[in-house]
C-alpha cells in the first residue's frame, strides 16, 4: 500500500541511510527531451532536515541533471531496498546546483565524502515523500562501492577534470545548457 507523506520522518532517514544506491530521475521540459536516469552511490547523499536533502554530484560523462535543473527544477529521488525487507522511498521536489562557486556551496561540503572530482551539490527541497512495498524489487547482497569513477578523477587532476568538464559538460543531450564556462 503506497503512503504519501509532506516532509521526512525518522523512519525514512533510517531507511534512506541504509541504502547504497540511490537513483535520480530529471526531465527537461520538452516533449521530445529526453528523460534522465542516474544511479548514484559512494556515500554521496545527506539529509539536511525533514524538507531538505542533496548528494554530491561527481563528474560523469553527461550533465542531464544539472541543465534539467537550470531549467525548470523537477527532481525525484528515489531509494529501493535490496537486503531486507522491501520497501521503496522517492522523495519529489525542486532541485538546485550548487557549483564550488556557489554561496552555500562550502556549508555543505563538509557533509560528504572526500571524494575527487566534485562537480556540484545538488539540493532538493522535498515536497512530497512516497513510501510503497517494493516487493517486485529484487534481493542483492553488497560487497562494496565500486572505485573506478574516485580512481579516475585522481589519475585526471583537478585540471584535468576542469578540462573534461570543459569538453563533455557544457551541454545536456538535447541541447540545454550544463556546466558554465569560460567563454
Amino acid at each position: 500500500m503506497a503512503e504519501a507523506f509532506p516532509a521526512l520522518g525518522a523512519d525514512h532517514e533510517r531507511f534512506i541511510a541504509a541504502q547504497h544506491v540511490f537513483f535520480v530521475a530529471t526531465s527537461p521540459l520538452a516533449a521530445d527531451g529526453f528523460v534522465n536516469l542516474s544511479p548514484k552511490g559512494l556515500g554521496t547523499f545527506a539529509v539536511l532536515d525533514a524538507t531538505t536533502v542533496a548528494y554530491l554530484d561527481l563528474t560523469g560523462s553527461g550533465v542531464e541533471t544539472i541543465a534539467h535543473l537550470r531549467e525548470n527544477g523537477r527532481i525525484v529521488i528515489m531509494f529501493c531496498a535490496f537486503e531486507g525487507p522491501p520497501k521503496i522511498v522517492r522523495l519529489y521536489g525542486r532541485g538546485e546546483v550548487l557549483t564550488p562557486e556557489s554561496p552555500d556551496f562550502a556549508g555543505l561540503r563538509p557533509r560528504f565524502p572526500d571524494l575527487p572530482g566534485v562537480r556540484s551539490i545538488i539540493r532538493v527541497r522535498v515536497s512530497r515523500v512516497a513510501e510503497s512495498c517494493g516487493y517486485g524489487v529484487p534481493r542483492f547482497v553488497y560487497e562494496g562501492e565500486r572505485t573506478q569513477l574516485p580512481a579516475w578523477s585522481e589519475r585526471k587532476g583537478p585540471d584535468g577534470v576542469r578540462q573534461y568538464q570543459a569538453q563533455k559538460n557544457r551541454t545536456a543531450l538535447g541541447g540545454l545548457p550544463g556546466l558554465p564556462g569560460d567563454d
